[in-house]
Formats: structure tokens, sequence, C-alpha cells
């Protein structure tokens, strides 16, 4: 197993993990008629733009040389919480869940946000998520009850905060 930061040629790989994971965890979450119509190619652009201007750090997991995870994280998006850091998506190949990779992952972003001298972090959490939910407890992060209300094909969605303070 590797974790290394993640470069522009990572994309394709990590857009394809986002896509995989998106379409298996969420199942029953999001509406399934967009998880059907969501392209392995869907984040490429995004990610090459957030780390060209290292507006997101992302580390890549690989097992025997294949990409099986990833994690991205930076600064604060909350204009309420400038001092904190964020995992912004921590994301696995379906067949990886439930392995301990994704704590790998955790570990290795908590450890670099900590470095980037980010005393607390935090997270957002589809509520009907529970599986995350229950990692993410595992982990030592703890809801603090706020939310944010997202939609997706007129569904609406209700992300929670984790936060490790």
């Amino acid at each position: 197993m590797e974790i290394r930061k993640a470069t522009i040629e990572d994309v394709k790989d990590i857009s394809r993990i986002y896509a995989l994971s998106w379409k298996f965890a969420y199942k029953g979450i999001i509406p399934q008629a967009y998880l059907d119509e969501l392209d392995e190619d869907h984040w490429e652009s995004a990610f090459v733009d957030w780390i060209k201007d290292n507006v997101l750090t992302a580390q890549i997991l690989f097992e025997n040389s294949e990409p099986i995870g990833c994690v991205a994280y930076g600064k604060s998006r909350d204009k309420l919480l400038p001092d904190c850091g964020e995992i912004v998506s921590l994301y696995l190949l379906p067949e990886y869940f439930g392995k301990g990779y994704g704590n790998k992952l955790l570990d290795s972003a908590l450890s670099d946000l900590k470095e980037f001298g980010y005393e607390r972090i935090y997270l957002w959490v589809l509520k009907d998520n529970q599986r995350a939910r229950r990692f993410y407890e595992k982990n030592g992060m703890q809801c603090n009850n706020d939310e944010y209300v997202l939609e997706i094909m007129g569904k609406q969605l209700i992300d929670v905060r984790y936060v490790d303070f």
C-alpha cells in the first residue's frame, strides 16, 4: 500500500474512484437517475483546477500499484470557520470498503492538516449515509449537528458536520 500526494496526472483515476464510489455508496440516498448518468470523468476538470491552483490537496492511495482511493482536503470553505481545516471528500473503490484503507487515508489527511497548522478540522457527511457516519465516529469525529441542505434532481439532501476538535 502506498499513499502519495496526487498530481494532475492522477485526476482521471481520482474521478473514476469518485464516480464508482458514488454509484455504490449513495444508492438509495441520491436519486438513481443522477447516479446512472454520472460519468467517470465528472470530476476531472475540477481536480485539475484544485490541484493546479493549490485550492485543495489530494492524496491518492494505491494497492499493488492500482489507484483505489483518494482524499481531498484544505483550508475551510466555511467563512464561519476560517481557522479550520476541512476534509472535502474521501472515497474508495467499493470493493475496498471496510478493509481499513479509509482509515489510512483519513489518518494521512488529518496528519497533513495538522502539519499545515490546523488544530480544528471538520467535514460534511450526508445525513442518510450511515456507513460513512459510523466510519467517522469510529475514527473519533463527532457530529455537531450543523446542517447544510443541498438538492440533486429535485431531492433535498442534508449534510451534517463532523468535527475533530
